[in-house]
């Protein structure tokens, strides 16, 4: 059984980051580095492409970017990059088919935790088409960071400085609130924010909130917002208003996220976001981490 003072979010050994090489991409690498430095865990960046020209320079610079939020000095060699507590890998996939070659990766390698860029519709990248994203979200199991294209994000490229305050969390009866919420708790501690709030939302009448445990984290305040209408429009309005950093859901097996034919809240939400969006399973893989082994 989980310790009762600890946070819920998935024990991290290994970060997986694929790319497409776009700007968008850029910055969820940025995002993706950074999960990887705080959970001292492995960080595969995996592209797929049909042509053999693609060259290991194309990817991210890794050392580039440790040396501009000076974690590295300039010039430093590949050797630095362990040093600092993380193991990198890049992975090229001569595949015409980003899904298959991606959910083969996964069915052969753990991975913890996935950081993917997302593009609204009107400006998608193949990706992000929904025969991309979906089947891999759907798949993978774990939770998953979606990045969209046109915000800055809470991880600054620049420096490596993180700016994350305010966290919606949507509540509603099912899938349960409460791994989101404990994510959420255990993000700030780990990210060592001294400040912010965490805004509960459910949509719907006020007496069908569901209870939840709310985490006593130092330095951050619980408010609890009840709304009604339309469940996306209204994620999205809050998120807007409140100036969301970052929205962190829940998701269950059974409606997988992304689901592309019944169209869920969660990829309604993920092409209309104003900012990043995490997204965890509801059951079964973070308890079981969790009672395996201590934080990283």
């Amino acid at each position: 059984m989980s310790r009762p003072d600890t946070y819920e979010f998935p024990i991290i050994h290994s970060v997986l980051h694929p790319s497409d090489f776009s700007e968008a991409s850029e910055l969820a690498f940025v995002h993706a580095l950074k999960t990887a430095l705080i959970a001292q865990s492995r960080l595969t960046l995996f592209h797929v492409s049909p042509d053999e020209r693609v060259e290991w320079a194309d990817f991210p610079g890794v050392r580039d970017t440790l040396e501009r939020w000076g974690l590295l000095a300039a010039g430093s060699p590949r050797s630095a990059v362990p040093e600092l507590g993380i193991d990198v890998n890049k992975l090229i996939a001569l595949e015409r088919n980003p899904v298959s070659a991606l959910l083969q990766y996964l069915d052969g390698n753990s991975t913890d935790f996935i950081v993917l860029a997302s593009h609204r519709i009107e400006d998608a990248t193949h990706w992000l088409r929904r025969p991309v994203a979906e089947p891999i979200a759907r798949r993978s199991g774990q939770a998953t960071l979606f990045v969209p294209h046109g915000v800055e994000g809470f991880v600054s490229w620049g420096d490596g400085a993180v700016s994350l305050e305010r966290i919606l969390i949507p509540a509603a009866p099912t899938p349960r609130a409460q791994p989101a919420v404990e994510a959420a708790a255990r993000l700030v501690t780990r990210l060592s924010r001294p400040s912010g709030t965490f805004t509960l939302l459910h949509v719907g009448p006020e007496g069908d909130m569901p209870a939840v445990r709310r985490p006593n984290v130092s330095g951050w305040q619980w408010d609890r917002v009840t709304r009604t209408g339309d469940v996306v429009d209204t994620i999205l309005d809050t998120a807007d208003t409140t100036r969301a950093d970052l929205i962190v859901m829940t998701t269950d097996g059974r409606n997988g996220f992304l689901d592309a034919l019944r169209g869920s809240h969660s990829e309604r939400i993920l092409r209309r976001t104003p900012c990043p969006l995490l997204v965890l399973p509801e059951t079964g893989l973070i308890h079981e981490r969790l009672e395996r082994r201590e934080d990283v």
